[in-house]
């Protein structure tokens, strides 16, 4: 192995360690749900929601971060709205189902299963769901957010057991 071909590894290892470790540092918590590197409610704008009535993916070149979680938008004036008031747009449980919050457990928030009840964005796993859930949607969210203050801080999987 000549000395260029080493060095080329070892860099390429150096780089792929620093990046593994950085992703690793900007993965949000268990109360919200987001991908292994971070990324809420799989890329969509949650100020869309609020500005547009529709679920509208936003761009990798417009990020804003929230209870290290990295949240996409799809204009300046949505990113900087969010900076402004975060706690206004994220949607409630960290963005996990909101039927299944009532129900004691932490599964996916679907973002084009979704709705805006007294300003507050709710997420559900699926249409399905979603058409459960709206048919009583005060009784749900008073289950969630009282199952909520047990179940924020659980590893979801956990919660299955």
């Amino acid at each position: 192995m000549t000395k260029t071909t080493s060095l080329t590894k070892s860099l390429l290892g150096g780089l792929a360690f620093s990046v593994a470790l950085a992703t690793a540092s900007f993965a949000a918590g268990v109360d919200v749900n987001a991908s292994s590197t971070g990324l809420a409610m799989q890329g969509f704008d949650p100020v869309a929601y609020f500005t547009e009535g529709e679920a509208n993916k936003g761009s990798y070149k417009l990020t804003a971060t929230h209870d290290e979680a990295t949240y996409w938008f799809t204009s300046e004036e949505n990113k900087a709205l969010f900076e402004a008031n975060p706690e206004a747009y994220v949607p409630a449980y960290g963005g996990y189902c909101a039927f299944g919050a009532a129900m004691g457990f932490k599964f996916d928030g679907d973002p084009h299963q979704w709705k805006i009840v007294d300003d507050v964005l709710y997420l559900n796993l699926s249409k399905d769901i979603q058409e459960r859930w709206v048919t009583d949607i005060p009784g749900y969210i008073e289950k969630a957010d009282v199952n909520w203050e047990n179940i924020e801080d659980a590893d979801p999987a956990e919660l299955l057991q």
